[in-house]
């Protein structure tokens, strides 16, 4: 491995920095590769909250959604009612030959807080499908890599919210059409057309919106809440809140290359490297200028002014400051089943049914998806062509601090298992944002403990931790929290912390260390 040791004063430019890397393309999930599925069988556990769908009327169901009803006891290989549901293609205009259209999965709550609200889901990428939240984390449905089928999932946020699954930009998943957009600026504009269809399709005017997602939605959700805002229109775009975990959105090389030594380090009973490399991994901390910008600028209260960004280590070939490519490379040789999302995970690749599942063709017909079409969980068209997204980060624009100040009910977490983006990179990122009117945390946002409430589950398909999980803070209308065993998907890690972040984003709680039960026992 050839080294070549830069110095942080000299490279640091003091610019914001260029568009993103996408790091899924620098570590693509990894499963064993599956075939297609069939006579799966039934499961045998029983949720808590889940319901069954109603036998009444809808106030949902009108003449605009009646082609959008999903038969909840006819999806393949389901064997339970998931309840009452709408899923389909809508445009991204309200132009008659509008050929754009975006794919929606709609899960009405019986929860009787919800009646005056809807919640978003947008998974990352960018280009990765929506329904991998919905069938993997926090959708009422679950078919976990490496088991045998579905089961209902008793952390289902739609237990607490009406909650809509959205593949999006166009180029995703189901959507229709020819991706046409080169930044966020864009995605949102087209976002805030689909919005206003879904919104009137169901009749939803006036309702409170709250978005949720994560990994590169952390793109995704302040720019869609950003032109939410700009729109200036309660009666659509009535923006209350957003929660995002593990995102990325700040500067690449500042969130994954120079917070990732000591990261190592915490977790050096995992990576297991020997004193060799450990000490190689020390230097190149030392001679980038790493260890100088984390003492530097992970403090609390931060520095004043603007952070300057190191250099992207990517730009430049076998370079040796490119500490996130060259610790992936090294764990994979001790680990060939390194997981970046879940740091802890051993071989064997597990099955992911996903991929096999949504390309069936009475699948796709059973949930209203265009049939024939080759469905991917991330896909390899770009959806921002022709080079990529040309936006920065929400936190180096002030499109972050807008929304926050908007809102003053913006939450972001981490799980500590996650290496494709690590806690600290989150911190360093928000340490350079100022937000009603002071930059950054003032004291460290971990002061506080994460608590789950202790709870009977019988439904074995669908465990959680309980207890204090975690640690969290909140200053000025922004929460920040990890949870201690939780990975990139918090909620597939971690379901039960999730869906206490939720209670707090729908005001059902006041704080995350709040003793008591959930607001749905």
């Amino acid at each position: 491995m050839k080294s070549i040791f830069l110095s942080l004063s000299v490279l640091i430019s003091t610019a914001v920095g260029s568009h993103p890397r996408d790091a899924f393309t620098r570590a693509k999930p990894r499963d064993a590769s599956p075939g297609l599925i069939t006579n799966l069988g039934a499961r045998t556990s029983a949720p808590q909250h889940v319901h069954k769908r109603a036998s009444y009327s809808s106030p949902y169901l009108n003449n605009n959604t009646e082609q959008f009803v999903v038969n909840g006891t006819a999806i393949p290989d389901i064997p339970f009612d998931i309840g009452e549901s709408y899923a389909g293609l809508l445009p991204i205009s309200d132009q008659l030959n509008e050929t754009r259209k975006l794919y929606f999965w709609f899960f009405p709550s019986q929860n009787p807080n919800a009646t005056d609200e809807i919640t978003i889901w947008f998974n990352g990428g960018p280009g990765c499908s929506s329904l991998t939240g919905l069938i993997h984390e926090n959708g009422p449905i679950l078919w976990q890599t490496g088991t045998q089928g579905f089961t209902k999932n008793s952390y289902t946020f739609v237990n607490l919210t009406n909650m809509v699954y959205v593949e999006q930009p166009v180029g995703v998943g189901f959507t229709q059409g020819t991706p046409d957009i080169s930044n966020e600026v864009e995605l949102g504009q087209q976002f805030v057309g689909f919005w206003k269809n879904f919104m009137q399709a169901f009749q939803l005017e006036q309702r409170k919106v709250y978005i949720t997602g994560e990994s590169y939605a952390g793109y995704y959700i302040p720019y869609v809440a950003d032109a939410f805002i700009t729109q200036n229109d309660d009666e659509y775009y009535n923006l209350k809140g957003v929660a995002i975990n593990d995102p990325i959105i700040g500067d690449n090389t500042v969130q994954q290359d120079v917070i990732l030594s000591p990261y190592v380090d915490y977790w050096s009973n995992i990576f297991n490297f020997n004193e060799t490399f450990t000490n190689y991994l020390h230097s190149l901390h030392s001679s980038c200028g790493y260890a100088s910008y984390i003492s530097k600028y992970l403090t609390y209260p931060p520095p004043p002014g603007p952070f300057p960004v190191p250099p992207d280590p990517e730009a430049v070939r076998n370079s040796s400051c490119a500490t996130w490519d060259i610790v992936y490379d090294a764990i994979n040789y001790l680990n060939p089943c390194f997981n970046v999302y879940h740091i802890t995970d051993y071989c064997p690749l597990l099955y992911n049914p996903e991929i096999p599942y949504f390309n069936r063709l009475d699948v796709q017909a059973a949930i209203n998806a265009p049939v024939g079409t080759v469905w991917q969980q991330c896909t390899n068209t770009n959806v921002f062509p022709p080079t990529g997204d040309q936006s920065l980060g929400a936190a180096q624009d002030g499109v972050l601090q807008r929304v926050i100040e908007h809102n003053n009910n913006t939450i972001i977490g981490v799980g500590n298992l996650d290496y494709i983006l690590p806690t600290n990179g989150t911190l360093l990122a928000l340490q350079n944002v100022t937000w009603n009117g002071v930059q950054g945390f003032q004291s460290y946002p971990g002061s506080r403990e994460v608590f789950v409430p202790y709870h009977t589950e019988y439904n074995q398909g669908s465990l959680a931790a309980s207890g204090y999980v975690g640690r969290w803070g909140q200053e000025r209308g922004l929460a920040f929290y990890q949870v201690d065993y939780a990975g990139h998907q918090q909620p597939q890690y971690a379901p039960g912390s999730s869906y206490r972040v939720i209670e707090l984003l729908l005001g059902r709680i006041d704080a995350l260390d709040q003793p008591g039960s959930f607001s749905t026992q």
